[in-house]
């Protein structure tokens, strides 16, 4: 696969905090790629610095081979959606238009349809709608834009749980239909979790697991049963996390498991469960913290 976004030792200082440390990643062409990680990980920096909205303090970006920085003929390939979007003092209505002169590949009719799944009142100031309707505007506008490098961070603040199934829905929808790049930071991990085509860990500003999201399945599970059951099949294994209650252990370990330790655990009259990503996403986090302590 082509990368289409580039950063090779890419660090981003602030006051001497470090919000991205020597950061060497790729994102893949007509790829849907959740960028997790904790709040303060480096997420949102990363991705100001790919639309060109924050410069390296060293390393370098590529966006389509070229620096993004001020680069009209590179930004307006790209679609950034952000949690703390601002917009001028204007309606929903004539927000949707300037998105529309902005964007060469916008879907007008895609955002009209938009627009009335989501209820927004077009003839509205945006500064006065609900928070969740004021982040259903930037979804609008990061579907109907249809770039070929879309950039949702946390897009769905304030959204109920019917009006994110609906974003997620929209969102593979049309993008089986239109496929491309699309960078989706999220902590609402499990939600979206289907969606991933591949997965980027970043904590305290280093990439900590950067694969494709079916290489991750199966990477650990938890084991339930009784406690000496439990310990007897985890040992030898890393183990990630324990616990338990009286006579029942519940062990997360590092996996894949194979066929014959599957027999064995039926054996021993216990289930194993798989991880969950957000799990994952927890433990890649933690044991950064715990090697910091």
């Amino acid at each position: 696969m082509t990368p289409v976004i580039r950063t090779e030792r890419l660090t981003r200082q602030y006051r001497g905090q470090r919000a991205l440390d020597d950061v060497t990643v790729e994102f893949q062409r007509d790829t849907i790629t959740g960028l997790l990680g904790r709040n303060g990980a480096g997420k949102s920096t990363l991705m100001k610095v790919i639309t060109g909205q924050e410069f390296p303090s060293s390393g370098s970006v590529t966006v389509f081979g070229q620096n993004p920085l001020e680069n009209d003929g590179v930004l307006r390939r790209m679609a950034f959606v952000k949690e703390s979007q601002q917009y001028p003092d204007i309606k929903v209505r004539h927000a949707i238009e300037a998105a529309s002169w902005f964007f060469p590949n916008w879907d007008a009719d895609l955002a009209e349809q938009l627009l009335d799944e989501f209820a927004l009142p077009r003839k509205r100031r945006i500064k006065k709608l609900s928070r969740g309707m004021h982040s259903a505007v930037g979804i609008v506008i990061g579907l109907a834009a249809r770039a070929e490098i879309t950039l949702f961070d946390e897009p769905y603040l304030g959204l109920d749980a019917v009006s994110r199934q609906n974003f997620y829905d929209r969102l593979l929808a049309d993008y089986a239909e239109h496929p491309r790049t699309i960078l989706l930071s999220t902590h609402l991990i499990d939600e979206v979790a289907n969606l991933l085509e591949h997965v980027v860990v970043i904590d305290q500003g280093r990439i900590k697991i950067d694969a494709p999201a079916d290489d991750l399945r199966g990477t650990a599970v938890t084991v339930v049963g009784p406690s000496r059951s439990v310990d007897s099949f985890v040992d030898g294994h890393e183990v990630w996390h324990r616990g338990g209650i009286g006579s029942l252990a519940t062990v997360t370990i590092a996996g894949p498991i194979a066929n014959g330790q599957r027999a064995t655990a039926r054996d021993l009259g216990l289930d194993l469960e798989p991880v969950s990503l957000q799990q994952l996403v927890v433990h890649a986090a933690g044991t950064e913290q715990a090697g910091a302590r």
